[in-house]
């Protein structure tokens, strides 16, 4: 494991990232405060879903954004959009 500082990351990047693609990990500290950790990238499948399938619809529904303030009357979008052709 090697550490460096956010000045020296910068100034040698490609080469921190080499040596991370090679298996290894790179701490990076800000004012000797470590912030980051660099690790070799590994796809899970936990990586490819943003909510649960299992997820009940009340826990969705208090998710700020998840759902619009008013009703969307998808027919009328749809019209909208179409009418743009």
């Amino acid at each position: 494991m090697k550490t460096v500082k956010v000045a020296e990351l910068k100034a040698t990047l490609s080469a921190h990232l080499s040596e991370v693609r090679a298996g290894g990990t790179v701490i990076v500290y800000h004012r000797n405060t470590p912030i980051a950790r660099l690790v070799p990238y590994q796809e899970d499948r936990d990586d490819l879903a943003f909510i649960e399938p299992s997820a009940p619809i009340a826990a969705l529904k208090k998710i700020k954004g998840v759902r619009p303030r008013q009703r969307i009357k998808v027919a009328r979008l749809l019209r909208d959009t179409r009418g743009d052709r």
